[in-house]
């Protein structure tokens, strides 16, 4: 019997790997399908970013764009075809996952448009268009955690729709996120519905802390080189925290009742976990982050570099007064934390609407 890699076992932890990476090469040389059985991945993700470089990258779409544009389609319509048969696709080969581990893992999740993330009606009801348009039990429609999301993410659990909430990075902005989980549950049982077939994962992202956090750091450390210490430390005690709300939400009375009917806990995923800083070393942000009932996806390269040298072991639930104090000397030291985690997320959201505008252009120069 082959023994498993790093990345197969941090399910002994409770955690699982998913691929934040797609592109048609990807799927029809049979990579993923080779990374579901021999890598571990248990579920993909993909985002406006992801789909602009598998488009503009070599040919294989190009026949495509070709016909769809005969066809009378604009750039947006196009895209949509092309993004909705890639992710159809990952989830037919992820379907053996879903079904062996009965719903917990083995979706392929798709975002809806970023330029909607401050139209919460529209994102209902886009995310309902694809859902249905992908007509799986294996898919995940990705909505922005913003507070102008907030009413669709809660709606959308209530219709039955499973949700991959994204683009998190502060822990009160998580709790936000899990009482909308909570509410959307409670309604839908309530309303005499079932709860137990629905998945959601809220997607906290991770080194992206860590990039504007040090670059703080650096500045202030002109004058005050004892915070210099203090890089590289920020992400992943912003993530501890967050877990540490998680299993307070989720052990607590209020989900009881939503549990004893079938409810899942809506699961951390760690997201942004490649290491952007060549000092830090290129597995940190899956080490330190194992733990269970989490996520992380990773995308190629960190997640060879897992397989090759990843150290496993349950590394979330110790470290949690550190982690507390390395915010408070982030404070300390004059840097306004809850500032920097907003502006990341404002940033997320500009930074997927620029793929997605670029990518309207590159199909429609193709």
């Amino acid at each position: 019997m082959r023994e498993l890699n790093p990345a197969q076992r941090v399910g002994d932890f409770g955690q699982s790997i998913w691929y934040d990476n797609i592109s048609r090469e990807l799927l029809d040389s049979g990579e993923i399908r080779r990374l579901i059985a021999e890598w571990g991945v248990r579920g993909l993700t993909s985002n406006p970013a992801i789909f602009h470089k598998a488009i503009t990258s070599g040919s294989s779409y190009f026949d495509d764009i070709s016909a769809f544009k005969r066809q009378g389609m604009n750039s947006d319509e196009i895209f949509e075809e092309l993004a909705l048969a890639d992710i159809a696709q990952a989830a037919d080969e992820l379907l053996g996952v879903y079904q062996a581990s009965a719903g917990e893992d083995g979706y392929a999740s798709i975002e809806v448009s970023p330029l909607l993330a401050k139209d919460s009606v529209a994102t209902i009801n886009e995310a309902l268009r694809l859902y249905q348009r992908l007509s799986r039990p294996n898919i995940m429609i990705k909505v922005p955690g913003t507070k102008d999301c907030l009413p669709a993410i809660e709606e959308l659990l209530f219709q039955g729709v499973n949700i991959n909430v994204t683009l998190l990075f502060s822990v009160e902005n998580y709790r936000e996120v899990a009482q909308a989980y909570i509410r959307g549950l409670t309604r839908r049982h309530q309303a005499g519905l079932k709860i137990d077939g629905i998945s959601s994962v809220a997607s906290f992202f991770v080194s992206r802390v860590d990039s504007l956090i040090d670059a703080n750091l650096a500045e202030l450390g002109i004058r005050n080189p004892q915070v210099l210490a203090l890089r590289g430390k920020a992400a992943i005690a912003n993530a501890k925290i967050a877990y540490a709300a998680f299993q307070e939400i989720f052990s607590s009375d209020e989900f009881a009742v939503l549990r004893q009917a079938g409810a899942r806990r809506q699961r951390p995923l760690w997201a942004s976990t490649s290491t952007k800083n060549p000092a830090y070393r290129d597995v940190i942000y899956v080490d330190e982050l194992i733990g269970p009932d989490t996520v992380n996806t990773v995308p190629h390269a960190t997640l060879a570099a897992y397989v090759d040298h990843g150290t496993p072991g349950n590394t979330l639930e110790s470290g949690l007064t550190e982690a507390k104090n390395l915010l408070s000397a982030l404070s300390d030291a004059g840097i306004n934390f809850a500032e920097v985690l907003a502006h990341l997320q404002e940033d997320g959201v500009a930074q997927f609407i620029k793929a997605f505008l670029d990518l309207r252009e590159a199909i429609a120069a193709a």
